[in-house]
């Protein structure tokens, strides 16, 4: 894969299809590469040109020591951007990665032409409080739980009923995640702050948006990605059924039709 160097850190990125640029953020701990299972060739199909990359943390870009911040993740997309001569781009993000493009529309918004939001929240509460807290706790602690445990728990956060409840596919999940470690990696970006409350600043965003949340999310629930769409001035909110977090992989064609037919727009 072709590196770019941006904020001190090479970048991996990958580029495939014709057509105008649609720059896909990933989140937490995941690789760019989640995109292509589903939603890049979706985008292909609809005559797009697709650009996906691995945030600062997730090999092989380069993953420095220490805690990482929203300003890292947002100033190394910018330079991305800038290093592959995109902007203004549509941007399509997920959860974390849905943040690091709010906050890019917000500082940087000759970046962004539009940008659709994946499971996303503008705030934190009690409760993701609490699960952010006693993850970094374990971090901290030096903590490995066996990847058996650690799968199993993923699942019951990253799923919706609907797939946990079919044995088929909660096997194949399961086996997935226990097979890279116990679900979804974090590292330094574990230490990303996104408990803040950006609503306000979510007000000066120009770049028309949709937000995309999943009815059986629990890390982002509707009712805080529903507050994005809220606070920012030009965006629409849609609600997918039997989605949880990673509902880009559950229902990937409700989701890509929803992400095609708000980019056609705009």
């Amino acid at each position: 894969m072709p590196f770019v160097e941006t904020n001190g850190v090479r970048l991996s990125y990958a580029t495939a299809g014709a057509g105008e640029p649609v720059l896909l953020i990933m989140g937490t701990g995941a690789s760019g590469h989640a995109w292509t299972m589903h939603q890049t060739p979706a985008l292909h199909r609809a005559g797009y040109r697709t650009i996906v990359f691995d945030n600062r943390g997730v090999p092989p870009s380069d993953a420095p020591d220490g805690k990482y911040s929203m300003a890292d993740l947002m100033a190394d997309t910018a330079g991305l951007i800038e290093a592959l001569d995109l902007a203004p781009c549509r941007i399509v993000g997920t959860s974390l990665g849905a943040m690091v493009a709010q906050e890019l529309a917000v500082a940087a918004p000759g970046l962004v032409r539009c940008a659709v939001l994946l499971a996303t929240r503008a705030r934190t509460d009690v409760t993701r409080s609490a699960l952010a807290a006693a993850e970094r706790s374990l971090s901290e602690g030096g903590v490995r739980l066996p990847p058996v445990y650690a799968a199993a728990v993923a699942a019951q956060q990253m799923f919706s009923p609907a797939t946990l409840n079919a044995d088929v596919d909660a096997a194949t999940w399961l086996e997935l995640f226990e097979l890279t470690g116990g679900g979804l990696g974090a590292g330094g970006q574990a230490w990303v702050e996104t408990g803040q409350d950006r609503r306000a600043a979510l007000a000066a965003v120009t770049a028309p948006c949709r937000v995309i949340a999943f009815a059986d999310d629990l890390i982002t629930p509707p009712h805080l990605a529903r507050e994005v769409a809220e606070a920012i001035p030009d965006c629409d909110y849609v609600e997918l059924a039997d989605c949880g977090h990673l509902g880009h992989l559950e229902q990937p064609d409700a989701v890509n039709a929803a992400i095609v037919d708000f980019l056609d727009a705009h």
